[in-house]
């Protein structure tokens, strides 16, 4: 089967399962798992930030990240159709009483002036607790829901000062972050330099089999974990897990330009042919998101999975494919001639 649902279908490489099965560990809910602790330092140093802590999961690093930002009843303003409210199942509202804002933009992504203009404003004649305050702004590159798309650096940073002079902080939700730095040259400390945290994810690109982390101040992250205990995230001999994650991070992050190669030829291909709307040019990382015309998606992706390959039907005709290093070039050849076959018929 060539599996294109998602990134995080990786099976671990056998580099990765010697880490693991060698890997020191020690107890992390008690913080003394060596393993843990040298992943939490060197994707901090990474990100040139002071502290990170390792979770279970994207979802948990974000919301996390949420609630120790906020108080409930706080507004979080978002792109349209952002990881952190639409595929985060209401986490930020049944677990921080939070109410996020979706902005609309170009491509999962907005601008500095929206964030300014999204700041209550109370008249003189009404006082300012009346109004739902705004104290986060969180971004996401890339931008999952739009494609894989890459926030323009300078939009990037421009948004985050706005957050900061609007007295709000600034959160990345850098799950494919390693993605974007790979694709655009920027490293991932300058994405990362104008927010106060940031999340990325050990288990997508990167093919490690668990875990995300959260990236911040020192004093940010001492409180996050309570919040990490709170929701479940406690690890015990954790270093097992983080040890895949810390081979992946310091292995596998130069070859993620290798999936975006198979990612464009996968979108130059099914952009030729009849039944299929795609714009080839939008593909900027690893996510391949196209229509198909003649039939519905769901019937589209059964087809291709009867032929060996797996897709992602996201709606009516919408269909997500990405490419991954458990991907070949020849597997996306096979995946192009099977959808040719299928739209034939």
């Amino acid at each position: 089967m060539i599996d294109l649902r998602s990134d995080t279908v990786t099976q671990p490489t056998a580099g990765m399962r010697q880490a693991m099965a060698a890997a020191e560990v020690g107890d992390d809910v008690y913080h003394d798992d060596p393993t843990v602790l040298e992943l939490e330092s060197t994707v901090a140093q990474l990100l040139g930030k002071e502290d990170a802590v390792y979770v279970p999961t994207g979802t948990m690093s974000n919301q996390i990240a949420l609630r120790t930002h906020t108080q409930p009843g706080d507004t979080v303003l978002a792109a349209a159709d952002a990881h952190i409210d639409s595929h985060e199942l209401g986490a930020a509202n049944a677990l921080a009483g939070l109410t996020i804002r979706q902005l609309p933009g170009e491509r999962g992504t907005f601008e500095a002036h929206q964030v300014t203009t999204a700041f209550p404003d109370p008249p003189a004649s009404m006082p300012a607790h009346l109004f739902q305050p705004v104290t986060l702004v969180a971004c996401e590159n890339t931008h999952n829901g739009a494609g894989g798309t890459i926030w323009p650096l300078e939009r990037l940073n421009a948004v985050a000062t706005a957050a900061h002079i609007g007295g709000a902080a600034a959160h990345l939700d850098g799950a494919r972050l390693w993605n974007a730095s790979a694709a655009s040259g920027v490293s991932e400390a300058a994405y990362a330099a104008g927010f106060d945290t940031i999340s990325v994810c050990f288990s997508k690109g990167l093919g490690a089999p668990v875990g995300s982390a959260l990236v911040g101040s020192k004093d940010f992250i001492g409180r996050a974990r309570r919040f990490k205990q709170m929701y479940g995230g406690g690890f015990r001999q954790a270093g097992v897990i983080a040890a895949g994650a810390l081979h992946a991070l310091t292995n596998q992050r130069e070859r993620l330009v290798e999936d975006h190669a198979k990612a464009s030829r996968l979108a130059a291909g099914l952009a030729e042919m009849p039944g299929i709307d795609l714009e080839a040019d939008h593909v900027e990382t690893n996510i391949v998101y196209f229509d198909v015309t003649v039939l519905l998606a769901a019937q589209f992706c059964d087809r291709m999975y009867a032929a060996g390959v797996a897709m992602l039907p996201m709606g009516p005709t919408r269909i997500r494919a990405v490419a991954h290093l458990g991907v070949t070039m020849s597997g996306i050849d096979e995946t192009l001639e099977a959808a040719a076959a299928v739209l034939r018929t």
